[in-house]
This record gives structure tokens, C-alpha cells and sequence, in this order.
């Protein structure tokens, strides 16, 4: 971040932190104010998608997007995260990957002041605006998310 100007707080912490409710705790914030990034492979590709909190991404909008049926978009395996970004499942950070990555962000997180996503690590933590990780990630921004109560088509960190 550093390196390219990026602005935020690196948090180096105590203890991991790979899912949501771990990482709230252990920065003592809301559940909605953690950004997961979660790798999804459509028709082949690795498409990035960037939520807040609990959610869950829906699968036919990526299949919309992409123009392909639903069976076409499938969660990454953790091998495959790991390959195309550089970092672990549970402390993939929303940019800065080993490749570029097709990017999608969803339009609730930019509705934060703030927010903390991986780090890199399943110990760290990055703090920042959501601005500066839709412009760092260079996402586009859709309605990713599940509506409340319709969870059986989702994929979840």
C-alpha cells in the first residue's frame, strides 16, 4: 500500500481472523463494517467480488453479467485463490494480487465510512475508505447480495 500510495492502516493482530465474526471481534466493530473478498470462477475466469459483512453473493448476477448460465459461476477453491492472487482464503486483501483480476464490488460497501478487509494474512487486517478500495481494486460497482432471507443460492467466504 505503501509503495503505491495507497492510504489505510495495517493492523497486524493477535490473533486469525478468517471469517467475518472473527475479524469483527477481534477489531471490536460491527460485522457489516468487514469487507470479504471472495474468488469466483465464471465459465473459467476468476472474477473478484467484494461484499460487507455476512452476505451473501448471488450467483445469477455474476452469470447475468458474464452472459453464461448459473452452473458456469462457482465458488474458487482454496488452491485456486491462493494461484491467481497470492494470499489464503480468510486474508485475501481486495487488491494488490498476483494478476489483475476482473473486479466486482457491491454498491452497500461504499455506503461506509470505513471499513477493515484482509490484510493478506489470516492474522492482519487493512482499515480504509471503501473508496479507496473500489479505486485501488478499479471494481465495478453492482447489487451483489442475496435479498434477506433467500440464502440457498449463495456462496459465502
Amino acid at each position: 500500500m505503501q509503495l503505491h500510495g495507497i492510504p489505510g492502516e495495517i493492523l497486524h493482530l493477535g490473533v486469525p481472523t478468517p471469517t467475518v465474526e472473527a475479524a469483527a471481534e477481534a477489531v471490536g466493530t460491527d460485522p457489516e463494517r468487514i469487507v470479504k473478498s471472495i474468488l469466483f470462477l465464471v465459465a473459467g475466469q476468476p472474477v473478484l467480488t467484494i461484499t460487507c459483512g455476512p452476505a451473501y453473493v448471488e450467483r445469477r448476477t455474476l452469470a447475468a453479467l458474464y452472459n453464461v448460465g448459473r452452473k458456469k459461476v462457482k465458488l474458487a477453491s482454496p488452491e485456486t485463490v491462493s494461484q491467481e492472487t497470492g494470499y489464503p482464503v480468510g486474508g485475501m486483501p481486495p487488491f494488490g494480487h498476483r494478476s489483475p483480476l476482473h473486479t466486482l464490488i457491491d454498491y452497500r460497501v461504499l455506503e461506509k465510512p470505513d471499513v477493515y478487509a484482509g490484510g493478506g494474512a489470516d492474522r492482519t487486517l487493512i482499515r480504509m475508505s471503501p473508496l479507496t478500495i473500489m479505486q485501488a481494486a478499479q471494481a465495478q460497482v453492482l447489487d451483489l447480495l442475496i435479498p434477506p432471507g433467500l440464502g440457498s443460492d449463495a456462496d459465502i467466504d
